[in-house]
């Protein structure tokens, strides 16, 4: 083995040389590699790719037996580090007893010689940093020029189905800004995915099948009969039913379309519903008996309205849910699918999964109702799946949805959840489990709720007492761009506080801004150049020598990698933080060089740099589903 001689370099710096071309093992192997420069891919990966076969032919050379050692190639966070680093030396020291730092030095003696390196060089306790040549670097130029709008995709998805389901809010009312940072993030999470190779498919799972949309139904009618004079102080409005001015609303169009069709008897509305307690009261026991006195009235509704409920019922449920598609749509978010919770009970499969868990084993009786046994599957306590009543709970209904997503051949299920449902992931996926499926396939990203300020104020968002702030109106506040962006610019799961002045603020720290406006500054220039865009793909770029220039083409070539990155980590949040830094790059640049120079040669090679910059904003901005302006 090599690494058994005595080896001796006097610096720790390779340069190209005729020395870093001598015939090794290494190099026999590296002759037999695709060249780069016949390769079809995006440059960044390929030129990672190209590192690690080069790492690989020369530990071939240094250590045999350790030719099937993982390399990885990493981007250094300081520039000073070179543009790739590899830890390879520090991976093997101790199993080849050798100190790290003399086996990074011999690595670095048998790497074969690479037109696409300027340098390699031993830094720190063993790491092999690499330095790219300029022409390498902007190769990646003509890459995004050519390849356009897809530039950076990937096929790491394989074409593979994936489900990815999100929002699903109660069609209650309005959406809210806590909605819709869930909405953001699930349709960039969807682009991205699909920008990644998947099959994606988006989902919004309607619950129209539970007690909330009773609550809502019972709501308007109440409303309905104030509106006919037939409450004031006989009928108190149940202080936790739904407040909103919508509800008066649907009211409204309910009384306009049927006059007094649904009017009934005040007396027989309050017949045997169990009394308010004291509003001052905030005990628990005075919130159960407002649940318990909003129950009573339920079931009396639905008794005196009898075949005329259902109509109520599928009133406000058509109107809500119009208008949260509407929302949607106008926010940039689109669904491929509308999944109705009625569907699961019209076509049996809840009651044919909740006797697939019996069958199983998985279900007891305990005081009239059917019981899953949750904790077998690490949940915290077993769960009612069917009352005593007969009725089954939405629990059952999670689980029948959940079969239905593995019955349409999803091969991985992606729900986007409010990071209060947290304690809900170990139930779902223990009955996914006892159904005798995966639950691997099932992956949740918890998205943490936004919370809105304006000059220090914080606005509250409840949807049943009407409080809040609708999606809507913050839309029409900082516009759909900004609120699109704010809502991804952190990872999901962290607390978001959406500055709504920064939010419309023009300047450099509103990072959604910058970024436009580093998109529209280059739009700008292409006007004044003139030129046709397909003639850039064939100019030379040798010119592009500068600090700045080779700066912003190494960040170019980050993007495919950030791609696959945030594909893999279910984080959009990586896009919005690499365009803005490719954003301040771009400014750092106009500000200090001027690009339409009268030197030919020149000008055409840094007007295909600054293309091919707005190429990749555009790629990037598009998968947040945020607008690029040519103006600002």
């Amino acid at each position: 083995m090599v690494v058994g001689k005595e080896a001796s370099l006097h610096r720790n710096v390779l340069h190209r040389s005729p020395s870093f071309a001598r015939p090794s093992i290494g190099h026999r192997i590296i002759d037999r590699l695709t060249p780069f420069s016949n390769r079809s891919s995006a440059m960044s990966p390929d030129l990672k790719l190209h590192l690690a076969e080069l790492m690989r032919a020369a530990l071939l050379s240094v250590a045999p037996t350790e030719s099937d050692t993982a390399i990885h190639i990493e981007r250094p966070k300081q520039a000073s580090h070179g543009d790739f680093a590899c830890n390879l030396a520090m991976q093997l020291a101790r199993s080849l007893k050798r100190n790290p730092r003399q086996l990074a030095q011999l690595l670095v003696l048998e790497l074969p010689y690479s037109s696409l390196i300027d340098k390699a060089e031993v830094a720190g306790a063993g790491f092999i940093n690499f330095f790219v040549s300029p022409a390498a670097k902007l190769e990646v130029l003509r890459s995004i020029l050519e390849q356009g709008r897809d530039f950076g995709r990937s096929t790491s998805g394989g074409k593979r189905k994936v489900l990815v389901e999100f929002v699903s809010a109660n069609p209650t009312g309005p959406l809210h800004v806590g909605h819709g940072r869930g909405a953001a993030y699930g349709d960039s999470l969807c682009k991205l995915l699909a920008f990644a190779g998947w099959d994606v498919t988006s989902e919004y799972y309607v619950n129209d099948a539970g007690r909330q949309m009773d609550i809502l139904a019972v709501s308007t009618w109440l409303r309905y009969l104030e509106l006919r004079g037939q409450a004031g102080d006989a009928l108190t409005f149940p202080p936790n039913a739904y407040q909103g001015d919508y509800v008066r609303e649907m009211a409204r169009q309910l009384l306009a379309a049927h006059a007094d069709r649904y009017l009934r008897p005040l007396t027989d509305v309050l017949a045997n519903t169990p009394a308010l307690p004291d509003p001052a009261r905030t005990d628990a026991e005075a919130a159960q008996q407002r649940e318990t006195h909003l129950d009573g009235l339920i079931a009396n509704i639905r008794r005196l309205l009898g075949e005329d409920w259902q109509y109520v019922h599928d009133f406000v449920l058509t109107e809500q849910l119009a208008d949260c598609r509407s929302d949607l749509e106008e926010s940039g978010v689109h669904f491929d699918v509308w999944f109705s919770e009625q569907s699961l009970f019209a076509t049996g499969l809840v009651a044919r999964c909740v006797e697939r868990l019996e069958k199983a084993g998985h279900l007891y009786v305990q005081d009239g109702a059917r019981w899953f046994r949750s904790t077998a599957f690490g949940d915290e306590k077993d769960r009612v799946v069917q009352r005593d009543n007969g009725l089954y709970t939405y629990f059952a209904s999670d689980i029948a949805y959940h079969l239905n997503k593995f019955e349409r051949g999803f091969q991985r299920i992606i729900n986007v959840w409010g990071a209060d449902h947290h304690g809900y992931i170990p139930r779902v996926k223990g009955a996914i489990s006892a159904l005798g499926l995966d639950p691997a396939v099932l992956e949740v990203a918890l998205v943490q709720f936004a919370v809105l300020y304006r000059s220090g104020w914080k606005a509250q968002m409840s949807t049943r007492s009407g409080d809040f702030v609708t999606l809507r109106t913050l839309r029409e506040d900082v516009g759909n761009d900004a609120c699109r962006f704010f809502y991804v610019l952190r990872k999901s799961d962290q607390h978001l506080d959406f500055d709504l002045d920064l939010a419309k603020s023009q300047s450099n720290d509103n990072p959604v801004y910058y970024i436009q406006y580093a998109h529209a500054r280059i739009c700008s220039v292409l006007a004044l150049w003139g030129g046709e865009r397909e003639a850039l793909t064939s100019v030379g770029l040798a010119r592009l020598d500068g600090p700045y220039e080779l700066a912003l083409a190494a960040r170019l070539g980050e993007f495919p990698e950030v791609v696959e990155a945030a594909a893999a980590e279910l984080a959009p949040h990586l896009i919005a933080f690499y365009l803005r830094e490719l954003a301040a790059e771009f400014h750092t640049y106009y500000n200090a060089e001027r690009i339409l120079v009268d030197d030919p040669a020149l000008k055409d090679a840094r007007v295909a740099l600054v293309t091919a910059v707005s190429q990749v904003i555009q790629n990037g901005m598009a998968m947040l589903g945020v607008g690029c302006p040519e103006s600002m």
